[in-house]
């Protein structure tokens, strides 16, 4: 049985024989950009961005591929051959079992440790792995002790793969990318300088460099190089079973330098003995640089192993600053778990939705509702830039209420989507007033709303169903008729967003799905689907609104927007139920946006507009109830969406019931849903969607069908991803959605079923933390990168402790269990 047990109160933690589990991996990153992932055998890629990988790019299937290996063999004077990361044909095909060759890891964050014994060889070697915050490099102390009893003797030798050029040449131009490499070696290590990149901006010059350096504990450099890979192998040789290592090959010296060939950190160090008990220590430094003069400075940095250890000990209390909430309660391993989830919104600042081995889809950078739902978790643990940071991001919403969906790599910067793909999620318009709620309830700080941001611009009009031919990329912001970029209060652009949402619904009144909500694979009801689940949501957002509005700080004054605001702020019950004219009347605004905008403003007294808004939503609210419930005895449940044949997808069919969770989260947190419902609600989630064996709540009920009218996700395995697995994100908002409305029993078994699933490693197969879902079997999938862990946050500290604020001031009103 492997087991993972604490050692400290901030999280860190020790696990026997790691490596026996094959999709284990840990991240490791700088703040300026190196983003590595390093597995129990030290598999795994370093890369900068999508166009800067130092070494593979791997998927979750590759961790197992010594090409994507760390490497460090021992040479011994015999002739065997022991590496130090398990990477060796020889140690793989004797299957040595725990006892034979023992491994220990250590994590914490942004560092990883691990010890291998081995008692063939009686060899034991300690790698401690960190990226410094501040620096393009990884290091890697290497430590190896005879733990003999006699004088043994071996030379070492490291074998890193060098990468050096895009992802999209994983495949594609493989081998003529390699033709670009300029490979050398210098006193330290070998350096790669391509001399042309090949990616999706076109071909440009070269950029950077890439190198692996080493030196040994007197800070001597090695004493040969293999720079080039097929060398180190041998024709028949593989990098487990390299002939340079079984034939003692010799290597070259600094000052070689050969072009067109896959480059290899290969650094052979002078032979050594030790004595039993004694030990000899290497320090390898893995990089990217923009010249030679930043590698030599770093070389001036880290003479030695006690440079080295003042960096990892800085650099640790660099990362532990970013967690500065604790917890203490009945459960010690539940409140060190907390410091995980605490952690893992840090992890999608630095790596986005990408570059993890599980991670293998999108090319860097985070999505619009990413962005915002960061936010909650950082308002909580480092709020003092969380204004500005806000304010940078709604300058990416458009006039017509839509949004750029990619966010670029500083505040403020926005593209319209990517490879010229249109497309509008209707969720999106969600997220910014939940994150600014929160902002404001924390701080008090209603004086945010009204400052002033600008629109994002680009070709895409008419909520975009149209293209502006006449557009120019000189700029990305919305301009008036005079050429001056517009710009506008806060709280206008979250008016826009949520009223123009209002408008926009299909034939059963409910906001239309367009390419998508939440649920990205929900992708393919792009003409007649319907999102009952975010209808709820813009509900309960148009509330929230009403009761901001309704505050004294903004009561008393009024509140200037955009002329052409008033058409989305029509008020006509007989207009609301007629989603033909809604149609007409949100074509008539987005027009107005597309080809008449002058920027003329008007004044509106707040507590009309409040008035107006809650009419509005109490209309949505109305309608859902009405239309939406789904009625069995004592259960029930809302239907979550239309398909894009205008079928509800929530029903009872051929007297088998199928729900999908989303809906049920958002009409209870919106308010949309009665106590009544509630309670049903619950009783049908509990028999349908709750499997403890799996994480807890199951997204949706299998559909037995591969929905061509829905989307991607009926066509996943039923119980993976989208498509019926218990999906953290949405499994916390319905742990939220309960505790606020005072189900804190039910609320609780939410979030407890997910952290005991989580720690179960024996079936979740994952270090600390919450993963994107829980697959086949319980198996967490997708680690670390996950809106789940800021909703986890969010919901343990406002709702489970209960410290929280209204307004700015503080509500302390814990519901925690007896046995917490």
């Amino acid at each position: 049985m492997c087991k993972l047990e604490f050692i400290d109160v901030n999280g860190s933690f020790r696990m026997e024989n790691a490596d026996r589990f094959g999709g284990l991996y840990f991240p490791l990153a700088s703040e300026l950009g190196l983003k590595s992932a390093v597995s129990p055998t030290l598999a795994g890629d370093a890369k900068t961005d999508q166009n800067h990988f130092l070494l593979e790019p791997v998927s979750i299937l590759d961790l197992k591929d010594s090409r994507s290996s760390r490497n460090f063999w021992c040479v011994l004077t015999d002739g065997q051959a022991w590496s130090a990361t398990g990477q060796s044909a020889w140690q793989q095909a004797l299957k040595f079992t725990p006892e034979e060759e023992h491994t220990t890891l250590e994590a914490g964050y942004m560092w990883q440790k691990l010890t291998r014994d081995a008692s063939k060889i009686p060899l034991r070697s300690t790698i401690r792995s960190f990226i410094p915050y501040g620096k393009n490099v990884e290091i890697h102390r290497i430590r190896v002790e005879n733990t003999g009893e006699q004088e043994l003797s071996f030379t070492p030798v490291t074998a890193v793969p060098i990468y050096a050029r895009s992802a999209d040449n994983i495949r594609d131009h493989r081998h003529v990318t390699s033709l670009l490499n300029r490979i050398y070696t210098t006193e330290y290590g070998v350096h790669v300088a391509p001399a042309m990149s090949f990616d999706e901006r076109g071909h440009q010059k070269g950029d950077a460099i890439y190198f692996v350096d080493g030196i040994d504990e007197g800070g001597k450099a090695p004493v040969q190089f293999y720079p080039v890979q097929e060398d180190f192998t041998g024709e028949d040789g593989t990098l487990l079973n390299p002939r340079a290592i079984a034939e003692r090959a010799e290597g070259c010296g600094a000052g070689y330098r050969i072009d067109g060939q896959e480059a290899l950190g290969g650094l052979k160090f002078s032979e050594v003995t030790l004595q039993p008990g004694e030990n000899a220590e290497y320090i390898l430094f893995l990089g990217t640089a923009g010249d030679e003069e930043e590698i030599s400075r770093l070389h001036e940095e880290y003479k030695n192993q006690q440079d080295v250890d003042r960096e990892f000990e800085r650099n640790r209390q660099y990362w532990l600053s970013k967690v500065n909430i604790s917890f203490a309660g009945g459960d010690p391993d539940f409140d060190q778990y907390m410091n995980w989830v605490s952690f893992q919104p840090e992890l999608r600042r630095l790596f986005g939705c990408s570059f993890l081995p599980h991670h293998d889809y999108g090319r860097g950078g985070r999505g619009w509702r990413d962005l915002w739902q960061d936010c909650l978790a950082l308002l909580l643990m480092n709020p003092d830039g969380v204004r500005q940071m806000l304010l940078s991001n709604f300058a990416g919403v458009r006039v017509d209420g839509t949004n750029a969906t990619i966010i670029g790599n500083r505040p403020g910067e926005f593209k319209a989507d990517r490879n010229s793909i249109t497309r509008v999620w209707m969720d999106h318009g969600v997220w910014p007033l939940i994150t600014t709620k929160l902002y404001i309830d924390q701080t008090g700080d209603f004086a945010l709303l009204f400052e002033k941001a600008r629109y994002f611009r680009d070709a895409q009009i008419m909520r975009g169903r149209e293209k502006d031919a006449a557009f120019t990329q000189e700029d990305c912001w919305q301009r008036e008729t005079d050429g001056r970029i517009y710009e506008a209060s806060i709280l206008e652009h979250l008016l826009i967003q949520n009223l123009a949402a209002f408008w926009e619904t299909g034939d059963h009144n409910i906001i239309r799905l367009r390419d998508a909500d939440w649920n990205d694979a929900l992708d393919m009801a792009g003409k007649n689907g319907e999102s009952v689940a975010f209808t709820n949501a813009y509900a309960g957002n148009l509330l929230s609104l009403a009761e901001l509005l309704e505050q004294k700080e903004i009561a008393k004054r009024d509140v200037e927007l955009l002329q052409d605001l008033a058409i989305l702020l029509e008020r006509d019950t007989e207009l609301y139920n007629d989603t033909e004219k809604k149609q007409e009347l949100l074509k008539r605004y987005t027009r107005v946006c597309a080809d008449h905008f002058t920027g003329a403003k008007i004044r509106i007294d707040p507590k009309e507009l409040a008035a107006n808004l809650r009419e509005k939503a109490l209309w949505m609210q109305e309608h859902i109830r009405g239309q939406e419930w789904i009625s069995d005895g004592e259960q029930g449940w809302f239907n979550s969406y239309y398909d894009d044949h205008g079928r509800q997808l929530d029903g009872i069919r051929d007297g088998e019931k199928q729900m999908m969770l989303t809906g049920q989260v958002f009409s209870i947190m919106s308010g949309t849903a009665s106590e009544e419902q509630i309670r049903a609600i619950i009783k049908s989630a509990d028999e349908l969607l709750y499997d403890p064996g799996c994480g807890g709540y199951r997204l949706n009920t299998d559909f037995h069908e591969v929905k061509m009218d829905m989307g991607r996700m009926f066509g996943f395995a039923y119980g993976e991803k989208e498509n019926g697995a218990v999906f953290s994100h949405m499994a916390v908002m319905y742990g939220y959605a309960l505790y606020s409305k005072g189900f804190a029993k039910e609320g609780f078994q939410v979030l407890d079923t997910l952290y005991r699933q989580s720690m179960n490693l024996e079936v979740s197969r994952m270090y600390p933390g919450i993963p994107e879902y829980f697959g086949r079997g319980g198996k967490g999938l997708y680690s670390y990168l996950t809106g789940a862990a800021s909703w986890y946050l969010l919901t343990v500290v406002l709702q489970m402790y209960g410290v929280r604020g209204e307004g700015g001031d503080l509500i302390i009103e814990p519901k925690l269990l007896a046995q917490q």
